[in-house]
């Protein structure tokens, strides 16, 4: 059954498979696992497929699992990391063919960020099936915007299939300048937006965002069990850095210091679950970063950088972004922490107030008054797409 929602369609949740995830007595269901209702959606209709690994019916792709369904997918698209997801965070994903399905696979990274007419060319309906994070500069929701503009301008439906949030408990942050909108951060929203894939679908759409008056006929498979309060623990990692629970809950808080000399664990075990620095004074906690998958040139390569290993007994569960990794940091370098690359940290933290309220030492109290206004009006904005409780 569908049922129009203002921003799209949503279609109920029907018969499903048996793999889902139990979270404190409460099963939910992804909405690939909506495999009935899906399938009958795309009979006698040409498919492609945007997706990567997090794309999973259970255990197996979605991909291979449409194909078992004798649904007519014809092409793939696959977003930053490649369709297997092991590419390193930018490095170039060349087009190709998998291996397994003999599919062609186009690369929506690099130069080709949004889908091409001809690359386009037969596809009557394109699903969208990623594990997104709930971060402003995680690029996934930075391809849903392409992927929907193109759908739009080429008159072919869109279908969305939802997945939890694992950081959608909460929101924070400062609202995105648009002076500052790149492809880590293309709209006006805080760093930590509290919504899934599919509610930041119908946003796009809602608020007008694709441009020219444009609006992508979009159709959202919803997922069964699930609210934004519960924990979710990802059955595969989304990326090859974020690995754990800890470095997802970890991620929008040092994935600033991505812009400054600071190690946040690339090219070891524990990415984006501790930071460091060679000039750090010493600490308990040294490391090593090396080259190897997902970080084939990590920052601080070969160096023995003092740090900090930020356990699961501290950060369990975060309810706000953590500055004190940033102001430490400053600290210990003396105030030479930030660089000048090409105004990366302004494009992370989406304006350029940050750096200089961190260069004159604000507090982090003083930090928060000046984004709640902001903040406080993307809140309110954002109830109108929520699907879930």
């Amino acid at each position: 059954m569908i049922s129009s929602c203002g921003y799209g369609n949503t279609i109920s949740v029907a018969t499903v498979d048996d793999s889902s995830s139990t979270i404190s007595g409460n099963v939910i269901r992804v909405g690939a696992q909506n495999m009935r209702n899906i399938v009958a959606e795309l009979k006698d209709k040409r498919v492609g497929i945007v997706g990567n690994q997090s794309s999973l019916v259970g255990n197996t792709h979605l991909v291979d699992t449409l194909l078992n369904s004798k649904v007519n997918v014809i092409r793939v698209f696959s977003p930053e990391h490649g369709f297997r997801g092991d590419a390193d965070a930018g490095e170039i994903v060349s087009n190709g063919q998998d291996a397994r399905t003999g599919l062609t696979i186009i690369s929506l990274y690099g130069k080709n960020k949004k889908p091409k007419k001809d690359q386009l060319e037969g596809i009557d309906v394109l699903i969208f099936d990623i594990q997104d994070v709930g971060v402003r500069f995680y690029t996934y929701i930075s391809t849903l915007h392409y992927v929907m503009q193109a759908c739009a301008e080429n008159n072919i439906s869109l279908m969305v299939l939802d997945r939890p949030n694992p950081n959608g408990h909460y929101v924070d942050g400062p609202i995105l300048d648009m002076k500052f909108s790149s492809f880590v951060g293309m709209h006006p929203i805080p760093i930590v937006h509290g919504m899934t894939i599919a509610e930041y679908a119908q946003m796009i759409n809602g608020e007008g965002w694709l441009g020219e008056n444009l609006k992508c006929d979009l159709t959202v498979i919803p997922c069964e069990g699930y609210t934004h309060n519960m924990p979710y623990s990802l059955p595969v990692p989304p990326s090859p850095n974020l690995r754990s629970d800890l470095s997802i809950q970890l991620y929008p808080s040092l994935c600033l210091l991505e812009a400054t000399t600071v190690s946040v664990g690339r090219g070891t075990d524990f990415p984006f679950e501790v930071y460091g620095h060679p000039d750090f004074p010493e600490t308990d906690f040294v490391y090593t970063p090396k080259s190897g998958f997902g970080s084939k040139d990590p920052k601080q390569e070969g160096k023995r950088c003092n740090g900090y290993h930020l356990t699961d007994s501290i950060y369990q569960r975060m309810y706000k972004l953590d500055f004190s990794f940033l102001v430490n940091a400053n600290k210990q370098l003396n105030g030479k922490l930030f660089i000048d690359r090409d105004n990366f940290f302004n494009l992370l933290s989406g304006n350029d107030v940050l750096i200089e309220q961190l260069k004159q030492g604000k507090s982090e109290q003083e930090i928060r008054a000046s984004w709640e206004p902001g903040l406080s009006a993307f809140k309110e904005k954002r109830k109108k797409y929520l699907l879930y409780d």
